[in-house]
């Protein structure tokens, strides 16, 4: 078995279709993902008022959230195909809600620098994956100090990700996996953009990623 552990991120692609969602999940275990991740959220909690009145698009995101009754038979399906089933919390709520379903939770980049939602993940005492594509090292290592602050024995993945879709190849600096790795001691993984078997392959057997999630 492969000592890397692989992610399929669906995001938003579920259309808020149930049967979609559910062989986005037949179809992950089918090629081999250890886990598949969906995000909730919530336009209203996600964009502030100023923000969606700004900006009218923000408000037809609204068609890109995931039902929050799709979690627990989605789950139920990846737990039956063996396995893992995990989803990202944009806000407080969601960490409750999430709690009875998820292997693992994951905080987004853009959400690093909001410690009370990673503490809410940690607190569960399940693992937490945070991806740091938004952040620079400073950052990254004041979310993580505030994660383990509070919870010494939390088990943290940390993934190098470049927030570009797709990620061009000269800009994913795959040597912060190793970076990552010596700066903090936790599993450090890779969270893909590029589509790309060489950086994939590059991630897994040049830099040892502990975990690859592919968008």
């Amino acid at each position: 078995m492969s000592p890397t552990k692989f992610v399929a991120e669906v995001s938003s692609n579920h259309n808020q279709d149930l049967i979609r969602s559910l062989e986005f999940v037949n179809i992950a275990a089918e090629c081999g993902f250890d886990a598949i991740k969906f995000q909730l959220f919530e336009v209203e909690k996600l964009f502030s008022f100023e923000a969606r009145i700004s900006n009218p698009q923000l408000g037809k995101r609204k068609g890109w959230e995931l039902p929050p009754s799709f979690i627990s038979p989605l789950a139920r399906r990846a737990h039956e195909l063996g396995i893992e089933f995990s989803c990202t919390p944009f806000h407080l709520e969601a960490v409750a809600l999430l709690e009875p379903f998820v292997d693992f939770y994951k905080i987004a980049s853009y959400e690093l620098l909001w410690p009370d939602l990673a503490q809410a993940c940690a607190k569960t005492g399940k693992p937490l994956v945070i991806s740091t594509g938004m952040a620079d090292l400073s950052e990254v290592e004041l979310a993580v100090s505030k994660i383990c602050g509070n919870f010494p024995d939390i088990n943290l993945t940390i993934l190098h990700a470049v927030s570009s879709y797709p990620a061009p190849f000269a800009e994913c600096n795959l040597a912060a996996i190793e970076t990552l790795r010596q700066k903090f001691g936790f599993l450090v993984g890779w969270s893909d953009h590029t589509v790309s078997d060489g950086v994939i392959n590059a991630a897994v057997f040049g830099q040892q990623a502990s975990m690859v999630e592919m968008h």
